[in-house]
């Protein structure tokens, strides 16, 4: 029997699931990773993570055909190198040639984004698909993109950067120097703004006893709940979100018209009542419609796992 080893590298830990050569997860681990270690520790860290979850489960090195990684960062996923990574002040690092040779063992890298997108594209809620788009809605908008059945990922690993294009020209400052990029108006964090910002402008709504009255206990289900028991502010900001969040996705599915668009995040923890309105927004406003060419709006199913799904299917396509 041959192995595999999918890792799910990140600024506070690095995940690692062993699998089989049908896919089939034997054992999952993990190490902490922090921003004051050197890079050589970091890697170190990640080799003794390697070594570890095999010996627990009794497998010798010989028979892990490859280990694939989803790193933060800007990716050069054809020469293994992460050739930039600001949190940690990563240079290009030539991490897939470096635990290659801590462990033995030959290293496949790409971007954490796309990672989790190829898994959920080939284990998760995009099986089937050969082109799906998957964006997940945290503190910014990450991205990732499948055509072909393989991961897109511009020159040097720097494309498929959904959060960062623009839908309200001359808008809300970004991180990123623009102004009016889809995460400032469809990330969680751009929603506990806007639900915010409508409790001060409505003193009569819900969410202030959804908040016990401190609007720092806003999150990104308060507008939702709000909005499910009929508070009209609340159901204006989950009117407005979802408006964002489809204008950014009919961008996609114009330019790239995918099988699949992915949700990932806690927001689409809200299920149907987020879903239903978003695929009838986009719906009506489509280039092609989808009766002649179909797509799929759905949650991401393998949650926190995507990330070792898609290093593994990272893997296993080398």
């Amino acid at each position: 029997m041959k192995y595999y080893i999918g890792i799910d590298f990140g600024g506070m830990s690095a995940k690692a699931g062993l699998f089989d050569e049908r896919a089939n997860i034997i054992a999952k681990d993990t190490v902490k990773t922090s921003k004051d270690d050197s890079y050589t520790t970091t890697v170190a860290k990640m080799g003794q993570l390697v070594k570890k979850i095999c010996q627990d489960n009794g497998i010798e090195k010989n028979n892990v055909v490859r280990i694939g990684i989803g790193s933060p960062g800007v990716i050069d996923g054809e020469n293994g190198i992460v050739v930039m990574w600001g949190n940690y002040h990563w240079e290009d690092r030539p991490l897939a040639k470096d635990l290659s040779e801590g462990t033995g063992i030959p290293v496949s890298l790409t971007n954490d984004a796309n990672a989790a997108a190829y898994g959920e594209a080939k284990f998760g809620a995009g099986k089937g698909s050969q082109d799906s788009v998957f964006i997940t809605l945290g503190t910014g908008v990450g991205s990732g993109i499948i055509l072909g059945g393989k991961v897109y990922e511009g020159y040097r690993g720097a494309g498929a950067e959904a959060g960062h294009m623009v839908i309200v020209a001359g808008g809300i400052p970004c991180g990123c120097g623009r102004r009016g990029c889809f995460e400032q108006y469809a990330s969680a964090s751009a929603l506990i703004r806007d639900t915010k910002k409508a409790m001060f402008e409505n003193k009569s709504s819900v969410m202030w006893d959804l908040c016990g009255g401190d609007p720092e206990n806003a999150d990104g289900k308060t507008a939702f709940a709000a909005a499910k028991a009929g508070d009209e502010a609340g159901q204006t900001v989950v009117k407005n979100y979802i408006m964002y969040l489809g204008e950014g996705i009919l961008n996609l599915i114009n330019i790239f018209r995918p099988q699949s668009i992915i949700i990932g995040g806690g927001v689409c923890n809200e299920g149907e009542y987020l879903l239903a309105p978003l695929r009838k927004y986009v719906e009506e406003r489509l280039y092609v419609g989808t009766d002649r060419v179909p797509f799929t709006i759905s949650r991401a199913k393998l949650g926190n796992d995507a990330g070792i799904y898609g290093a593994l299917a990272l893997a296993m396509e080398k």
